[in-house]
């Protein structure tokens, strides 16, 4: 019997394929009648001569797992082995992680003039707040095109249900969603810097005094800045008016937006209105503790705690069309009928996105 022909590895695969399978079954019919050379059939070349490169087959039904495969990648500089990607990611993410606590409890990080800190906003608040924006309340936002990527601009949004969670579900759009990871700057009312733990996180998180010496200096910084002008008759406004806008005060907004010539840019939030159903206010009780309201929802405070949960509601946040105003000469912002015009304008274009939305809204849920 012939021997079996040998391809060099140079050549092509294909062929020596085919020549190199029929010789293995003549091989194997050989041992069958008594094995090698006693049956008459010398040993493949590729056996005797170790310098001849075979293609080695796996067994059959032995398919390597997962787990089996341990890659390492070697430091070209060092010449040390580095653990796989994963192992290496998990190392990184831990030396930041302790890095982050280093700089905390030496106090070596920075904060802004307002309180502001930006690294402890990224690392861990924003981290907390993610889950309930994406998670819980299922966020859907519309309209990011409309911010800017750089400059000032003032964006002005409804305000409702109850606790003012709409302002930092905004917060956590306008970061997560923007190309450029824009920062919020909230204009909040005075109770919130006198509660103790809620002054401090507020002032982290960026928020600051609503007043319109802090909004010029913010906007004059290039920073985006956020204003819900119906405050506490917004937030507390009873359920049967869910989705009404309140007042907008007198304009105070649109005066500081036409002396920095920033854009005006009106936000609709559809779904904070039924997180905490007010279906009454203990007026007696909220003056005994010196807060705007004291609100009576279907589950608080009869549920005690856990009635302080709310509803996992479907939120929309949609960002409209900017209203320009650098087009204005610097003696507009003392014009008042020009102030009650533009807020009249951004007021109306408010209300009317938010019917919009309703009507396309599916279900308060989902």
């Amino acid at each position: 019997m012939a021997d079996a022909k040998v391809i060099p590895f140079d050549d092509d695969r294909s062929r020596g394929a085919a020549v190199q399978r029929p010789a293995r079954r003549r091989a194997a019919a050989g041992r069958r009648k008594g094995g090698g050379e006693q049956a008459g059939v010398r040993e493949p070349a590729a056996v005797r001569d170790p310098a001849v490169v075979r293609e080695v087959q796996p067994l059959a039904g032995r398919i390597p797992a997962q787990e089996d495969v341990h890659v390492t990648r070697e430091n070209p500089e060092t010449g040390v082995e580095q653990p796989p990607h994963d192992e290496a990611g998990l190392e990184q993410r831990v030396a930041r992680g302790l890095a982050f606590l280093r700089r905390r409890l030496t106090g070596d990080y920075e904060v802004d003039d307002f309180g502001y800190d930006e690294e402890l906003t990224d690392q861990v608040l924003m981290s907390l707040l993610r889950p309930v924006y994406e998670k819980y309340f299922r966020v859907d936002v519309k309209g990011m095109e409309n911010i800017p990527a750089q400059g000032g601009a003032l964006i002005v949004a409804n305000h409702s249900g109850t606790l003012p969670m709409d302002g930092l579900m905004m917060q956590v759009a306008v970061h997560d969603q923007h190309p450029a990871n824009r920062h919020l700057r909230l204009l909040a009312a005075d109770l919130v810097f006198v509660l103790p733990v809620v002054n401090e996180l507020a002032r982290k998180l960026g928020h600051t005094l609503a007043c319109a010496e802090d909004a010029e200096r913010l906007l004059g910084q290039g920073e985006l800045v956020g204003v819900m002008p119906e405050g506490f008759k917004g937030i507390g406004k009873p359920f049967s008016e869910r989705y009404k806008l309140q007042r907008f005060g007198r304009g105070g907004f649109v005066s500081t937006a036409l002396r920095q010539g920033v854009p005006i840019i009106p936000c609709s939030i559809v779904g904070a209105e039924e997180i905490y159903p007010m279906i009454g206010n203990a007026k007696t009780l909220a003056r005994v503790l010196g807060i705007p309201y004291f609100p009576l929802t279907p589950t608080f405070p009869w549920l005690g705690p856990l009635g302080a949960v709310p509803l996992p509601t479907k939120w929309t946040i949609q960002f409209g069309e900017p209203i320009r105003t650098d087009g204005y000469p610097p003696e507009a912002a003392e014009d008042p009928m020009l102030m009650f015009n533009l807020t009249d304008q951004v007021r109306e274009q408010i209300q009317h996105t938010l019917y919009k939305l309703l009507v396309q809204r599916r279900s308060v849920f989902f």
